[in-house]
């Protein structure tokens, strides 16, 4: 019981440590994908809402004002550490522009002074000349954003001149004029801030490493992870090397080696095979139903060719051993005594002694009434066809009287007959002798008269015919088989089973 207890305990710590170590292996996949999708939704994490733009041929449409911030919070302060990224200068000092406008903007609605205008004047001609240079230049072609660049030309188009073909420089240029921000600067700085200036702070500038690839910090978080899983990979291993006989340390890592892509440093996403891998042995998810439509599917492809080529393949080696007159070397074994018999026994004449026994003591005496209802039959039969018996049929009660007479001689006929066979199947040494000479005889007869008649090469002919014939039509009806119909009746099957077990269960209970 205490054996028990300990083995039971220590099962579950094992579980337990199983589960410890895929819940890590999980979360370091998920920063994996993490990392490798920041770039690309970079955007989504900066404004913390998705923007959805769709572009079909000439076609274009983008939501205006796109909904609620999913994320409360921003991340990029944090991460953009990790990938190196640093504000871009020019598109930095564009919107510190605006915002200084916007201010002196505020602050002249309210107090007007000539130095206000002279400063507002000074900052819009600024900005129609950064915003020409923005145009010409690209500072979003760094980042890979250059598609950024040419949504704001787009919307700054429709929104002055309320046509996408117009000249983007000249665009910009009347936005970013006094006359255009007299009246109604809050609505048109409103539309800056909602449509243009969200899309030119996601510009970013990534520095590149003496490796000539963009700076990358994700190795320092991602290496405690990798020592954690290399140290777990070396010990499991030793383990399995001690535990099973012959298995050195060398076969124990190829035994695990899905886990060597926890702790590589590239091809992460293959770390996705140890997770799975884990997570089904710890228990956390079941696969298998996922299993059970994998193998299912792999039946499906190779069953077929499979069986195919296994069966051809036999019948080939049937058809060339008859070729080769391999089958008269076997009948003549026995004649020349070059048969090699491995347990001194003669199973032809055990298994002839057997079913012997078998109708003999068990079959035959439970057919013994229909067995003479036949003998009754054949004897009233052969009767009917004498003329002297169908004169004395004549004579009254003669019916009767041939009914009893049949009935008698059968039965008289079936036990003389089962009497007969009951002595032979009796333990008898001559008997044996008489029996197994029978068989040596017969196989040397047999061997000596097709070799005299010369019929063992019809026989070959046929025999290899017949094959061929077999092997055609078989394949033919094998590749007419539906095998997802196979499987769709072994899955039902399956399914009828379990029910009836249930049924038996519940009937227990």
């Amino acid at each position: 019981m205490a054996l028990s207890t300990r083995k039971y305990k220590s099962t579950r710590g094992r579980l337990w440590f199983e589960k410890l170590m895929a819940i890590l292996a999980l979360i370091n996949l998920i920063l994996v994908f993490f990392d490798l999708s920041y770039i690309p939704l970079r955007d989504f994490w900066l404004q913390g809402r998705l923007q959805i733009f769709l572009k079909l041929g000439t076609l274009e449409y983008e939501i205006p004002n796109p909904p609620v911030k999913v994320l409360p919070f921003n991340i990029t302060p944090v991460y953009d550490l990790v990938k190196g990224i640093e504000p871009q200068r020019f598109t930095s000092e564009y919107l510190d522009r605006v915002a200084e406008l916007n201010a002196l903007l505020a602050q002249n609605q309210s107090n007007p002074s000539p130095e206000n205008i002279i400063r507002i004047d000074n900052l819009l001609a600024d900005l129609r000349e950064k915003s020409a240079q923005m145009i010409a230049e690209d500072p979003f072609k760094v980042a890979n954003k250059t598609g950024t660049l040419e949504r704001i030309k787009r919307k700054m188009r429709l929104h002055v001149f309320n046509n996408k073909n117009a000249s983007a420089t000249h665009s910009f240029n009347i936005f970013w004029s006094r006359s255009n921000l007299t009246e109604n600067y809050q609505q048109e700085l409103e539309f800056f801030n909602e449509q243009i200036k969200p899309l030119i702070a996601t510009n970013y500038f990534r520095p590149v490493g003496e490796t000539g690839q963009p700076v990358d910090n994700f190795g320092l978080i991602d290496l405690p992870f990798g020592l954690i899983f290399l140290t777990e990979f070396l010990l499991r291993t030793l383990i399995i090397s001690r535990r099973y006989t012959g298995v050195n340390w060398f076969d124990a890592m190829l035994w695990r080696w899905y886990d060597v892509f926890l702790f590589l440093p590239f091809f992460r996403t293959l770390r996705l095979i140890p997770v799975v891998i884990r997570l089904n042995q710890a228990q956390l998810l079941n696969l298998s139903r996922v299993q059970r439509q994998i193998s299912q599917g792999f039946v499906a492809n190779i069953a077929v060719d499979l069986t195919e080529v296994v069966v051809i393949q036999i019948i080939n080696q049937l058809q060339n051993s008859i070729k080769k007159g391999e089958l008269t070397n076997f009948i003549s074994m026995y004649d020349n005594q070059k048969y090699i018999d491995l347990n001194n026994i003669d199973e032809t004449k055990e298994i002839v002694k057997l079913i012997s026994n078998l109708m003999v003591r068990d079959v035959l005496p439970k057919l013994e009434t229909d067995i003479e209802k036949l003998f009754q039959h054949v004897i009233l039969q052969g009767l009917k066809e004498s003329p002297a018996w169908q004169n004395l049929a004549k004579l009254p009660g003669a019916e009767q009287l041939n009914k009893g007479i049949t009935e008698q001689i059968a039965k008289q006929v079936y036990q003389n007959l089962y009497n007969i066979l009951f002595v032979i199947v009796e333990e008898d040494p001559v008997y044996d002798q008489i029996l197994e000479k029978i068989f040596q005889d017969f196989r040397k007869i047999m061997s000596s008269e097709i070799k005299a008649q010369k019929s063992m090469q019809t026989i070959e002919y046929l025999l290899t015919a017949l094959l061929e014939e077999v092997k055609v039509n078989y394949v033919e009806r094998l590749a007419e088989e539906d095998i997802e119909e196979i499987l769709e009746q072994k899955r039902a099957l399956l399914q009828a089973a379990e029910q009836v077990t249930n049924v038996k269960k519940y009937s227990k209970l």
